[in-house]
């Protein structure tokens, strides 16, 4: 675990209350399945004078939502960078997870083996896991991926924007649209460009 000492000091409700979510702060980088003595940096999700009842929710900088009570003695609190105050452990980021998809022509239980061996041979044995597995035969046919604007008109291609040409379908599923877009998938055509030369 890769940590560093900051100087900072726990805020008040009342103080996290003039807060908004650009103001950095720490929290417990604790979850409910990992409790760890440290913080970690992290974001109001909405500005401190919208939250009522106490409570403060607050996202950490590896994604994880948390509400806070500051003036709950138990709780680890909200805490501020502040020269004056006392030294915490903060938690820092440490390392990249990647989600793979991977595309194994006629792929067997031998090929997807030498995949992972290769793969903790590159980065290390602890480092590499393999967190949950789904193989799933998938037809050799590549796709073109557009978006259009999710109220426009039906068979309007005028407002299509080319995402990706020539990919496989598996890979689309791990893709998400622009805001306000939607995806449309169709088997590929090669481009055939009839422009005259003379």
């Amino acid at each position: 675990m890769n940590t560093e000492k900051v100087t900072a000091r726990r805020l008040t409700a009342e103080e996290i209350s003039g807060l908004g979510p650009q103001d950095a702060i720490f929290v417990s980088a604790g979850t409910g399945d990992l409790p760890l003595d440290c913080y970690a940096p992290a974001f109001l999700t909405e500005p401190g004078k919208n939250f009522e009842g106490g409570s403060f929710a607050a996202r950490t900088v590896f994604g994880e939502e948390i509400h806070v009570l500051p003036d709950n003695a138990e709780e680890s609190g909200i805490w501020v960078a502040d020269k004056a105050g006392e030294e915490i452990e903060v938690l820092q980021s440490a390392g990249v997870l990647l989600n793979l998809a991977l595309f194994v022509p006629n792929g067997n239980k031998e090929s997807l083996e030498s995949l992972y061996s290769a793969a903790r041979d590159a980065f290390g044995a602890g480092v590499v896991q393999r967190w949950s597995e789904e193989v799933v035969e998938v037809p050799d046919v590549k796709v073109d991926l557009y978006e259009e604007p999710a109220r426009a008109r039906k068979n309007n291609s005028q407002n299509r924007d080319r995402r990706a040409l020539d990919i496989y379908p598996t890979r689309v599923r791990f893709l998400e649209p622009s805001e306000g877009w939607k995806f449309i998938v169709e088997p590929h055509k090669e481009i055939v460009d009839d422009t005259p030369t003379i």
